[in-house]
């Protein structure tokens, strides 16, 4: 496997990316979320591109604008469409036997990467999008907290701590009467994003981890159609516990594969 770093234009910008090479005709972006860099969380992107270029597919990332070793300004997800239409190019001019790309973001790289319709992509995946409004961003979802409530139900050690007093009887009464009258509805950017990601004509593949509270409101926030959506049972937002990692990269090899 051979890695190259390089540099390429946006706007009035210079953007820095990596290229993982691979033989194979369809190959994968990956859009970073946040103001995450191009190498991810302990590197975890780069070691997913290197696994990934390993069995053959070329797998490109990128720093979008003011972040990592990118230059301009970091105008946030929503604003981001200058970055990712620029990466495409630069992928398509760096491993021209590529005829199919697949994209993949997490958290508020997927989000907009449906909210650009899918570029130019032939099939997406989308992990954990972030489907929150502004205003609503710092609240507790209310499928999150049935969850967290139901998990330490099914705990000996917090049922242990609820026998003896330890936890407020009274506290956890109340989260879970608010969370039952809480009615569901989805929120403007979920909305959008969804009349945008109905435009695109490709694939669409939404990854969803059990334990991530932005993936539990996704289902609340978003109005789901037919998009194929996929459980990952006990992962966290990132799947960085090794087996969530590993079934993290099936999901996508199996993208690539069927493209290819």
């Amino acid at each position: 496997m051979s890695r190259r770093h390089l540099t390429f234009p946006c706007l009035k910008d210079t953007l820095v990316g990596t290229l993982d090479e691979g033989e194979s005709i369809s190959g994968l972006l990956i859009v970073s979320g946040g103001n995450e860099t191009r190498n991810g969380a302990f590197a975890g992107q780069s070691r997913l591109a290197a696994r990934i270029a390993e069995r053959g597919y070329p797998v490109f990332r990128f720093d979008r604008r003011g972040v990592g070793d990118s230059s301009g300004k970091n105008a946030g997800f929503r604003k981001s469409s200058p970055e990712i239409r620029a990466a495409f190019a630069q992928f398509r001019k760096e491993c021209p036997h590529v005829k199919r790309i697949v994209a993949f973001g997490n958290c508020d790289a997927a989000a907009a990467l449906m909210l650009g319709q899918g570029y130019s992509a032939k099939a997406l995946i989308l992990a954990n999008p972030w489907t929150f409004d502004d205003e609503q961003s710092q609240e507790t979802p209310p499928d999150a907290i049935r969850a967290r409530y139901l998990e330490k139900l099914r705990n000996p050690r917090d049922l242990a701590r609820l026998m003896t007093g330890k936890v407020s009887l009274r506290g956890v009464a109340g989260s879970l009467r608010r969370a039952a009258k809480w009615q569901a509805t989805t929120t403007a950017l979920g909305e959008d994003m969804a009349e945008n990601l109905s435009r695109f004509r490709g694939e669409t593949c939404i990854l969803l981890a059990s334990r991530d509270r932005t993936a539990l409101a996704f289902n609340t926030n978003y109005p789901v159609g037919d998009e194929l959506v996929i459980p990952c049972e006990g992962a966290d937002h990132a799947f960085s516990a090794p087996e969530h990692n590993a079934w993290l990269e099936e999901q996508i090899v199996s993208v690539l594969e069927a493209q290819a």
